[in-house]
């Protein structure tokens, strides 16, 4: 669902970045906020700033992100701040805040949430290069204010990362736009209501359970103005497991592990690695230092070589817990009416993804009389994948879009 199997070199220790600046957050308006202090900030680390819309562009070009739509220079931040894990315990994670260096002081905010990572390194807020920070770049650069979770278990988030766990991955980015409403008076701004919701891939199903939040009133400030993400991974059941076989290695096996041991941790699916894997250190692999390059001398190349017998059954006709996860994870477009515009962003080539995903979402949205368009930006293939390209194509698509529901 990303390029995740980059090659990372270098490790972050510690619960902090070295210099992170201390932060006193006022009091939270928002009753249901207190006690947990959810979206409270820990620290503030000021991380890059492209001084004109010029430097901002030459990040961009460097990534290969599109720059039609550059109007300013752009400050950026990492913000750690309090949120739940998954059982709903207090823990913290981390994020990227990207905001614009002049044009209003009252900001529309971009909510963007990336694709599959392995390594914490390349996480937003750890800007290793202009992939992970091309999106936030764009929108901010564009007049937005960019919010972009790391997720748990990525950036400086302790612990492993829960892969493909939408509660959480909402609850993360809920919590960051918290954080940034806190924050960004001190930058100049102010943040009005309106979200508008988008990512990738990964984050692209992300998006769509961010955006089911906030349509359903979960924070008391924030509101959803528009959903737009882009080859989302909605219909993970009956798109995603049966096209695994055709995914192109190591993604396949990558994907697959990654899956199974995320969820085992939350969800309790089987006993131990032997009983769904014939390759030993699979779960050694999904600890959020691993680097890409040890995914390619790991992994084999095809799910036969990976899975036992009873991993091959559960991939194929999902059961128990698993099949409960997979049905939560599948409900981002179900039970829900938006009365914000919708479109679903895809590739038509993309080789990780498949057309039914937008398909099925869109048709969960037209049971409740929501139109939803799918919107296929064309094919660009960006470091040997159809699929990043899409994230590429799909946010400069996206930010023209929004520029045009802001009334910008």
């Amino acid at each position: 669902m990303t390029r995740y199997m980059r090659t990372t070199a270098g490790v972050l220790v510690g619960a902090l970045a070295a210099g992170a600046v201390a932060f006193t957050a006022p009091a939270v308006a928002d009753d249901r906020q207190r006690g947990t202090e959810r979206g409270r900030i820990v620290a503030v680390q000021p991380l890059r700033t492209l001084t004109t819309k010029d430097d901002v562009a030459r990040v961009l070009a460097a990534a290969e992100f599109k720059t039609d739509e550059v109007r300013y220079g752009v400050d950026t931040y990492q913000l750690i701040y309090r949120t739940v894990d998954p059982a709903g315990q207090p823990t913290v994670a981390s994020g990227l805040v990207a905001l614009p260096r002049g044009g209003a002081r009252e900001l529309t905010t971009v909510s963007y949430t990336h694709g599959t990572e392995i390594n914490r390194t390349d996480a937003p807020s750890m800007w290793r290069d202009g992939w992970a920070v091309g999106p936030a770049l764009t929108y901010a650069s564009a007049g937005f204010a960019a919010v972009a979770p790391d997720y748990l278990g990525l950036g400086l988030g302790p612990g492993p990362h829960p892969f493909l766990d939408v509660p959480s991955e909402t609850t993360a980015a809920l919590d960051l736009l918290r954080a940034a409403r806190e924050f960004v008076p001190r930058a100049g701004h102010t943040l009005d209501r309106k979200v508008l919701v988008t990512g990738f891939s990964q984050g692209g199903t992300a998006a769509t359970g961010l955006a089911r939040a906030l349509a359903g009133g979960a924070d008391g400030w924030f509101r959803l103005g528009a959903l737009s993400p882009i080859a989302g991974a909605y219909d993970a059941r009956r798109e995603l497991l049966p096209s695994l076989d055709d995914i192109p290695p190591p993604f396949n096996s990558g994907y697959t592990g990654y899956l199974l041991v995320s969820w085992n941790r939350l969800h309790h699916i089987y006993d131990k690695p032997g009983d769904v894997f014939q390759v030993d250190g699979i779960e050694q692999l999904f600890d959020g230092v691993h680097t890409g390059q040890d995914f390619f001398e790991t992994l084999p190349p095809s799910l036969d070589l990976l899975l036992t017998e009873r991993g091959r059954a559960l991939i194929d006709n999902p059961t128990g817990p698993f099949a409960a996860a997979l049905a939560v994870h599948d409900a981002t477009c179900t039970g829900w009416t938006p009365r914000v515009p919708v479109r679903l962003v895809v590739s038509g080539g993309d080789e990780q993804i498949r057309p039914g995903h937008a398909t099925a979402c869109a048709a969960a949205f037209a049971t409740r009389g929501v139109r939803a368009p799918i919107v296929d930006v064309g094919d660009l293939v960006y470091e040997g994948s159809t699929h990043n390209g899409a994230n590429i194509l799909g946010t400069a698509a996206t930010v023209k879009w929004f520029m045009t529901i802001n009334g910008s």
